[in-house]
């Protein structure tokens, strides 16, 4: 999938290492609910063998940047079912130099497009700490709106945090 700036592809067992290094980043990991820790090779293990493929209710791309192939992120859409005809969106740029120029605003708007395209979703939702102008920003330049607020649900450097819901109707995806 293209859009203007990026790539979206199937993960391979050879991201596993920049997967691995961003998820040991304490910048790029500030405003994402994180895991513990995992080795280089349980990551590589989890993304050649037990992830299993991309299907309609689970799909994870590798963000690619056009002017270089570097592989600089990745972005989901989960939660799916045919029935009800919503996901839910998570993103994340690992590799900082990216950060600021476009390249997330234009992985959200390629994603949705095919979500609402080729998944024939009508809605799109995400969570984002209320605190994460940047993403806040993308968001609503993709067209996604604020529907709600979670109140202290996300807790770094032992803080409570707010998170706001946010969504994006089948027909409201405004394109760059």
């Amino acid at each position: 999938m293209l859009g203007d700036l990026v790539r979206l592809r199937a993960m391979e067992p050879a991201d596993a290492e920049a997967l691995w290094r961003w998820n040991h980043d304490p910048q790029v990991m500030r405003w994402m609910q994180d895991n513990y820790p995992q080795s280089l090779a349980r990551m590589t293990r989890w993304l050649g063998e037990e992830r299993g493929r991309n299907v309609h209710g689970d799909v994870l791309l590798g963000i690619e940047a056009q002017a270089d192939d570097q592989l600089i992120g990745l972005v989901r859409l989960h939660g799916a079912t045919p029935e009800l005809g919503i996901a839910e969106l998570d993103i994340y740029l690992g590799e900082k130099n990216y950060w600021g120029k476009g390249y997330a605003t234009d992985a959200v708007r390629t994603v949705c497009r095919y979500g609402f395209d080729k998944m024939r979703l009508h809605k799109i939702t995400l969570t984002v700490v209320t605190e994460n102008e940047p993403a806040r920003r993308a968001y609503r330049r993709v067209g996604f709106v604020e529907e709600g607020r979670l109140r202290q649900v996300f807790r770094r450097d032992g803080r409570w945090y707010d998170e706001f819901t946010m969504g994006l109707l089948r027909g409201e995806l405004t394109e760059g």
